[in-house]
């Protein structure tokens, strides 16, 4: 059901103006994680897209996002596919695009290049393009004839040096059309919460690969690999610091709860193994219930969508809600990944600090390893003085901080012994509760009260969809199912079920039974079939099985 009424906030207006304005197809908008690129980003594809011939495209980074993104849509009367295949052939009459990932275009440019000339494409976490030669390839050969190029990030930048494709760079540097960072979204109000950095030192031991044992704290100085080795011996379940680590966490998430009660904790771990070790320690230690949700598991999509509508208080995640997943009641994070890149870093920040009202805020539990406190710290100082985190310069050498990948097939590796030591945990805990009066003066920011709304105070930030004109100004799209996506899934799926009891009734094969439903409803391919079409055909199956039941033995 789409929405009846849009409310804009102030930067995505401004960005909005700006982007339609733009002269050329490439737009790069940048805005903190939290800050509505997706409703900035689907606003624009609704207001352009009567304009233009071909349809949308939307490219994102993982399967999860893909369906996060046809939701949203359909609040814009913007229906899309997102189990789309090249081999479903041409898109059905009442569907306006697609939703892909980048892994797929590599493979699907050609098909992608049809839907998408002269329409609308929207690059989602654009600096993903630049991750494989392929897919960067692919965006260049599916998109280049579209009308317009939306490219969006919360993190403009790569850790090496390949080129992303559609972008601007002036001295080396992505330059973004609109940029909106975590200092102006914070001096806003009412847009992410301020985050807080409780971080952990400890005194670590253990054999290095080539058989050596080793110790040493978080303030000494070691080379990277020895480097990485003692994060991952810090970040053991084996060891006294993760627990200690996570019972701090948890009981901050406790007291967020008394005031919040479905306020959630987020754990990102290095791997499958490592997840299920911090889950079964969350249950053992703290009695408490963890949903674990991992890259290799078929239903990792589901897991994240129950979690997020669930008052579940942990859920272990690896490189599953690192960027990008939407689920706004997370406020404490605990950093348990060995991975050590700058953006990775950012980016799981952003997972808790999207605002849903009152005055709390967001605590990214972290190991003292230097180069996480030189991250913390950069965001740390936007939150003190209010500034835009992108204006800082920032240092560029993490191309070889790539976690220890090689580590995996180290044999020799092991932990003796993790200890925690005092860091400045206490001290960022203290400064959370000191800001109460520091942050009564934000824009927007007043009272405790967790559901209170935000206040806009200016009218013309409120955009009606219902007096838009139709999404295709040439009646070639015309969606006639109101749910959309959901009764698309429901009709395909009472089609195979009518399929599977024919085949049952008649002795006939499945291709069979299909062919004569087709023919039955004047349906080319289901793949193919409008909602409508859909419907009909489910009719005809019902007709047939009616009558084979009829017909006497």
């Amino acid at each position: 059901m789409s929405a009846r009424t849009l409310r804009l906030r102030p930067w995505q207006r401004a960005a909005l103006t700006a982007f339609q304005s733009t002269i050329g197809p490439d737009f790069l908008a940048v805005a903190t994680p939290g800050a509505g690129k997706t409703t900035f980003a689907l606003t624009a594809a609704r207001l352009t897209l009567p304009k233009v011939q071909g349809r949308l495209v939307i490219v994102a980074p993982t399967r999860h996002l893909k369906t996060q993104w046809a939701t949203s849509a359909e609040r814009f009367g913007l229906h899309l596919e997102d189990d789309w295949k090249p081999a479903d052939g041409p898109l059905p009459s009442d569907i306006h695009g697609v939703v892909t990932t980048y892994q797929q275009v590599a493979t699907a440019h050609a098909e992608l290049a049809s839907i998408c000339h002269d329409g609308f494409a929207i690059l989602d976490e654009i600096h993903h393009a630049g991750s494989d030669r392929a897919w960067g390839t692919g965006i260049t050969d599916s998109f280049t004839t579209c009308r317009h190029r939306l490219a969006l990030s919360g993190t403009p930048f790569r850790s090496d040096d390949v080129m992303i494709p559609f972008l601007r760079y002036q001295n080396g540097q992505v330059v973004p059309s609109s940029e909106y960072g975590y200092g102006d979204a914070l001096g806003d109000g009412r847009v992410v919460r301020p985050v807080y950095f409780p971080r952990f030192g400890g005194h670590m031991e253990w054999t290095a690969p080539d058989g050596a044992v080793l110790a040493a704290s978080f303030d000494d100085p070691l080379p990277r690999a020895h480097a990485n080795q003692r994060l991952r011996a810090a970040l053991s379940v084996d060891g006294e610091w993760l627990p200690a680590v996570l019972g701090q966490a948890h009981e901050q998430l406790m007291k967020i709860r008394e005031r919040t009660p479905d306020a959630g904790g987020l754990v990102i771990a290095i791997d499958q193994e490592h997840a299920s070790g911090i889950a079964r320690m969350l249950r053992d230690r703290f009695q408490t219930k963890a949903t674990v949700v991992v890259s290799e598991d078929a239903d990792a999509s589901k897991k994240i969508h129950d979690f997020a509508a669930s008052s579940t208080p942990w859920v272990v995640a690896v490189r599953m809600i690192s960027e990008g997943v939407d689920i706004p009641r997370l406020r404490v994070g605990v950093y348990a990944t060995t991975t050590t890149t700058e953006l990775f870093f950012r980016q799981a920040v952003g997972r808790i600090v999207r605002f849903t009202g009152g005055r709390g805020r967001a605590f990214m539990y972290v190991p003292d390893d230097p180069r996480l406190r030189q991250f913390a710290n950069s965001i740390k100082e936007v939150r003190r003085h209010r500034l835009d985190l992108y204006k800082d310069q920032r240092e560029v050498d993490d191309r070889n901080e790539r976690a220890d990948g090689a580590e995996e097939q180290m044999s020799l590796f092991a932990v003796h012994s993790a200890r925690p030591t005092d860091a400045d945990h206490e001290d960022e805990v203290a400064s959370a509760l000191r800001s109460e009066l520091e942050e009564a003066d934000l824009p927007g920011v007043e009272g405790d009260d967790e559901s209170a709304e935000p206040v806009v105070d200016h009218p013309d930030l409120f955009l009606d969809l219902t007096r838009l004109p139709p999404v295709d100004s040439s009646e070639r799209v015309r969606p006639s199912v109101r749910g959309g996506r959901k009764d698309r899934e429901r009709l395909r799926s009472m089609n195979n079920r009518w399929v599977r009891d024919l085949v049952g009734v008649t002795g006939l094969t499945h291709a069979q039974v299909n062919a004569e439903l087709n023919r039955l409803s004047g349906v080319r391919r289901v793949a193919q079939a409008t909602a409508v079409e859909l419907q009909r055909r489910s009719d005809e199956a019902q007709k047939w099985h009616s009558r084979e039941l009829k017909t006497p033995v």
